[in-house]
């Protein structure tokens, strides 16, 4: 076989990751993060193709005359048209729950800065500030307990169920909002506004589809709690990042803390650069050495499982 591994650079860019595994498979060509024009040129080549956000439409499906297998080097895959490649015969396997603990780390680490206050005092700190105190303790930035806050997940799928865990060793109050119904009798479900209106954290944890597209927009924000923590480590398409900066602005919101967003890398134009009390990291939150080595396990298992006739994690 010949197998094209699409964005190699999404995986590994310092060579801290070997992801020569799938070599025993067939010859592999390795594209750092290869252009859609060459994509349509060399397709037809390719028996099989791993890719992480590399968008494989219609277009592209129709001219993969050889293609049967598309391996998701990720969860999400709306990157890839699944009723086309369904229609065309190529099954399509997605990598589930592989970053499940880096990522709801990730929301913890959000909410530990920004309660706790830590890159303020470490500032203040490097800045001399400690050393011009008459006292041993500088009580100069708020800081507040998780004990007893309210935090607000929407989508209860591993990310979220971790994220709920989490929280309850923090002693916190847990509201689930989901259009999946569940049973956990540890947190409260409930509808979305209610969950809005009560939370003083709200973290989604839910694919980008049409229902999902843009769901945080002024109107969702304005229900929110006053000074409510927001967090994005899903989908950059579930926010209207214009409503989210003037949510900032207007101090309606105390902060917020995204990985992921519209336009990825971010745009020199993007409306939440500089922006007050936004956090914002580059898409890393599945990025710990130990959650993309799970991940490269996961597809190759994938693999296996394909071309044994007995395909799982199948999304198409």
């Amino acid at each position: 076989m010949k197998i094209l591994i699409a964005d190699c650079a999404t995986l590994t860019q310092n060579n801290d990751l070997d992801i020569t595994v799938f070599e025993k498979y067939g010859d592999v060509v390795y594209n750092k993060n290869i252009s859609r024009s060459e994509l349509l040129n060399t397709v037809h080549e390719y028996d099989m193709i791993l890719c992480n956000k590399t968008i494989i439409d219609r277009v592209v499906i129709e001219s993969a005359k050889k293609l049967k297998f598309i391996g998701l080097l990720a969860t999400g895959y709306n990157n890839i048209d699944v009723t086309a490649a369904k229609e065309s015969g190529i099954t399509v396997c997605n990598a589930g729950s592989y970053s499940t603990s880096a990522v709801a780390q990730q929301v913890f680490a959000y909410i530990l800065n920004h309660y706790n206050a830590v890159n303020r005092y470490n500032d203040f700190v490097q800045n001399g500030g400690w050393q011009q105190s008459p006292t041993f303790s500088v009580l100069c930035f708020p800081t507040d307990e998780l004990k007893d806050k309210t935090i607000g997940i929407i989508g209860y799928g591993s990310i979220g169920k971790r994220v709920a865990e989490i929280a309850l060793a923090f002693e916190m109050n847990v509201l689930v909002y989901t259009r999946t119904p569940k049973s956990d009798n540890r947190v409260r479900f409930t509808s979305l506004d209610e969950l809005l209106k009560n939370s003083d954290i709200i973290t989604p944890h839910c694919p980008l589809n049409e229902q999902s597209k843009e769901m945080f927009n002024k109107e969702t924000f304005s229900k929110m709690k006053d000074r409510a923590f927001f967090i994005n480590t899903a989908r950059g398409g579930i926010i209207n990042e214009q409503d989210l900066a003037e949510a900032l602005k207007s101090g309606k919101l105390s902060g917020a803390a995204i990985d992921v967003l519209n336009h990825e890398p971010m745009s020199k134009d993007c409306v939440l650069k500089g922006v007050p009390n936004l956090i914002i990291t580059p898409h890393t939150a599945w990025a710990p050495l130990e959650t993309r080595k799970r991940l490269l396990g996961i597809v190759e298992d994938n693999i296996k499982a394909f071309l044994n006739g007995t395909p799982k994690n199948k999304v198409s």
